[in-house]
Order: C-alpha cells, then structure tokens, then sequence
C-alpha cells in the first residue's frame, strides 16, 4: 500500500491525499489498524508507522477531533485527518468492500467536509 499527496488535481485547485496500490488483505490490516488505534484505543494512527504503507511524497496521521475537519497540512508534507469518532465509524463502513473482495473500484473516505484535500482509497490509484 502506498501513500502520496497529489496537488491541484482540478479547475478548483483541490488536492489529493490517497492510499492506492494495495490488495484485500492489506486493506483489511489498514480497516483493522483504524479500529484498533482510532475507534478502540482513541489514539492517533501514524500511516506511515504501519509495515504495510510505504509513504511516497507526504506522511498522515490520523487523529480524532470534536468536529470533522478533513485533511490538513501547513507545509504540503505532513498532513493530519481530524474527524470525530462517528466519522471514523463510517469510514470504516466504507473500506468494508475493499476487505471482503479484491476490487478495481476507488472511495473516497469522507465526505460533506469542506476541505481542500480530499482521502481517496483506491487500489489503481484512480479517482474517475
């Protein structure tokens, strides 16, 4: 599994920070790992601390927030996903198909969040 940030990735100028280049059993380590650290243990997770995620170009941590603030950065190098504990619920939700099946298709973990940077989960690396 790979992680890296992806600037202006459209006319608005949004950016992009994805995990892509994986198969069903490392997402499921990485569905488990969010579980584990976020949901039970309320702590941060460090996606670059993980064996199973090779950091291209940026590092993310994970935190829980009292609001869902998405992805934020101040240098375009260390990035932080500030969502509440509900937020984090649902994202597991999300990456449920990508545990149970190998699959081509991509997700976007949140969503309704105004942030510049989106979190896409994909295993082609692709969002269209």
């Amino acid at each position: 599994m790979k992680l890296d940030y992806i600037p202006n990735i459209n006319a608005y100028k949004d950016d992009l920070v994805r995990l892509y280049a994986f198969n069903q059993a490392e997402a499921k380590l990485f569905h488990d790992k969010i579980q584990e650290v976020l949901v039970l243990q309320k702590n941060n997770l460090v996606l670059e601390s993980l064996d199973f995620i090779e950091s291209r170009n940026c590092k993310l941590t994970l935190r829980l927030a009292e609001s869902d603030e998405g992805i934020i950065t101040e240098d375009t190098q260390n990035f932080y996903c500030d969502l509440t504990l509900r937020s984090y619920t649902l994202m597991l939700e999300l990456l449920k198909p990508f545990c149970s099946k190998e699959t081509k298709g991509h997700q976007y973990l949140y969503s309704d969040i105004d942030s510049q940077t989106d979190f896409l989960f994909s295993p082609a690396g692709t969002w269209e």
